[in-house]
């Protein structure tokens, strides 16, 4: 995660280069380094160091590095022969390199040419079957193709490998999602809980799977997950606040006529009410009404 120095660091050398101020080769560093997506600008601003060959020569062997990083960032853009230029850069520079292997399937990827993509994947992986990338190029590909069972196929098996990646995870739980199938993402919640308890969008996003899942058991630990989003970011996520109202007011439904009386519960809702409240008043004054009226229908206001 890029933290608001970093980010802002990136803006400063953005609009520094943009205006013709200089350090085009340092913002792209950045860039690399931070792992942000600024396709347009590094392909501008990177050819205006290649195209220079005074420029290109100070870089020394980085030079290799920045023709690589423009390629990616031209398939991204659309500019085709622009990567294809690139990569017979490397090709000559480089003839057996299987990193300059994986550049050409992703041309291929980014022409639509699929069938190629994959055999080009295929022949990479016979002489690296562990390679990471090229396994999640796959699942990729597949679900660029509109074919989301395959994807779901190809990160299942990518994880029995590295059950560690939690991009992967997360990626899967989306996907999951999307189909509809909720506890296959809410079981990828939990490893993605698992592995970094800490991170409150986690907590959020299985919360809102068991919300949707529902029943009595789903729906007070959705409102345990809510409380702990809440808890995680200092009482400051609408959504989560929302969740604990919503949760609140399914759970009172499934629970009539029990008489079973919740003093923790009731507290809970409460003070998720009073902080919702609170916040409108901040940040939206003139939505305080709806919010009110919202509130009286689930019996919290």
């Amino acid at each position: 995660m890029v933290s608001k120095t970093e980010e802002a660091r990136v803006t400063m050398l953005e609009n520094q280069v943009d205006n013709g101020g200089g350090g085009a080769w340092e913002y792209l560093c950045l860039v690399r380094k931070l792992k942000l997506r600024r396709s347009d600008k590094v392909l501008k601003h990177g050819l205006s160091i290649l195209n220079d060959p005074s420029k290109r020569s100070s870089l020394g062997p980085e030079e290799w590095t920045l023709y690589e990083q423009v390629a990616i960032a031209a398939m991204d853009c659309q500019c085709i022969d622009v990567a294809k230029d690139c990569v017979k850069v490397l090709q000559k520079r480089f003839p057996d390199s299987k990193r300059v292997g994986k550049l050409e399937a992703l041309i291929l990827e980014a022409k639509g040419s699929w069938a190629e993509a994959e055999k080009a994947y295929s022949n990479l992986l016979e002489d690296n079957p562990l390679d990471q990338v090229i396994h999640k190029r796959r699942a990729t590909m597949e679900k660029a193709q509109g074919n989301l069972s395959g994807a779901v196929e190809w990160l299942n098996k990518y994880l029995e490998i590295y059950m560690a990646d939690q991009d992967a995870w997360r990626e899967l739980a989306e996907i999951y999602v999307s189909l509809q199938m909720y506890k296959q993402a809410a079981f990828c919640y939990e490893e993605l809980i698992l592995s970094q308890p800490t991170n409150p969008l986690y907590h959020l996003a299985y919360a809102d799977v068991l919300y949707t899942l529902g029943g009595l058991e789903n729906l007070q630990s959705a409102k345990k997950y809510y409380a702990s989003a809440t808890d995680l970011t200092g009482g400051r996520n609408t959504r989560a606040l929302f969740g604990i109202c919503l949760c609140t007011h399914a759970i009172g439904q499934l629970m009539k006529g029990r008489n079973k009386d919740d003093k923790d519960s009731t507290e809970l809702q409460s003070l998720a009410a009073k902080a919702l409240e609170k916040d409108y008043k901040l940040i939206a004054p003139t939505k305080l009404s709806s919010l009110t009226e919202t509130l009286r229908s689930l019996n919290l206001s």
